[in-house]
């Protein structure tokens, strides 16, 4: 993802334009050339494109802000107004940054959407999903609408609804499981006298001789709760290698955050997003 801002150079020597790039500002020629076609590079205040326009020495060299739109063409976007944005998580992608990964984010990706379209516009997280899970995930457009979303989080969500593809197939059609989990060193959640409480939910859609679709509703939202109960009855989430899987037949984590039904704070009217099932989940468990 390019996400420049305004920067100021002064030209150390002749050259011409994509040279000097290349040299000391953008080393990959790729971005260097992404740069000069979203009209983001000013020579002494003029708007240049021409990948083999002279320098001089001391000339003035600028960098304008702006957004790769084919990154922004990834989003999928499900629902948006003046306080929130909905958005399906692809696999793979982190919600927010962290100290080994700033740019490649979902929030850094909806923010550069956003602000293709008013430079002034900010978002905030409200919820997020592990790495490798996808579904949907909601920002609000203002710290106050985060706000009242976050400190009313249980009350406001009425339904949050999972597919999972899981090993095997599970003695009982559907279940509801309660555990108390707690995260131990490693970071991993277990089964704990010691730990809170979990409760969820699953139907079998589909299943063969090796796999099984899922349909699961959280009651609580405990952090790696269905992952942790997968396991905990023998049936780890298919590609879930922390919770006990050793299967890589998906290419990725099977879950996927398909539904949530939430209250608008402000309106009291609830809101159902939802978003389509992974390809891959239902060819596997055919």
């Amino acid at each position: 993802m390019i996400h420049i801002g305004d920067f100021m150079y002064i030209a150390k020597e002749d050259s011409t334009l994509l040279t000097y790039i290349l040299k000391y500002i953008e080393p990959n020629r790729k971005k260097a050339k992404k740069l000069l076609s979203n009209k983001a590079i000013l020579i002494n205040h003029k708007n240049i494109s021409k990948f083999d326009y002279p320098i001089k020495k001391n000339d003035t060299i600028e960098i304008k802000k702006f957004w790769d739109t084919s990154i922004c063409e990834k989003i999928h976007i499900i629902y948006e107004d003046k306080d929130i944005i909905v958005v399906n998580k692809p696999t793979n992608l982190l919600t927010i940054s962290t100290d080994k990964e700033k740019e490649h984010t979902l929030y850094a990706m909806v923010s550069d959407y956003l602000k293709r379209k008013n430079k002034m516009s900010k978002i905030f997280i409200i919820h997020r999903l592990d790495k490798d899970t996808s579904g949907i995930i909601i920002f609000a457009k203002s710290e106050k609408i985060k706000k009242q979303y976050q400190e009313n989080w249980n009350s406001l969500v009425k339904y949050r609804g999972y597919t999972v593809v899981i090993e095997g197939i599970p003695k009982k059609e559907e279940e509801t499981i309660t555990l108390f989990l707690k995260e131990n060193k490693l970071y991993k959640v277990y089964p704990s006298k010691e730990g809170e409480k979990a409760i969820t939910k699953y139907k079998i859609k589909q299943s063969n001789r090796y796999y099984s679709l899922l349909d699961i509703e959280i009651l609580t939202g405990k952090k790696n709760q269905i992952r942790a109960t997968m396991e905990y009855i023998k049936h780890p989430i298919v590609g879930d290698k922390k919770y006990g899987s050793k299967d890589k037949s998906l290419g990725r984590l099977g879950l996927h955050a398909h539904k949530l039904i939430i209250q608008n704070p402000i309106t009291k009217q609830n809101m159902t997003f939802e978003c389509k099932i992974p390809t891959s989940f239902l060819k596997v468990t055919k």
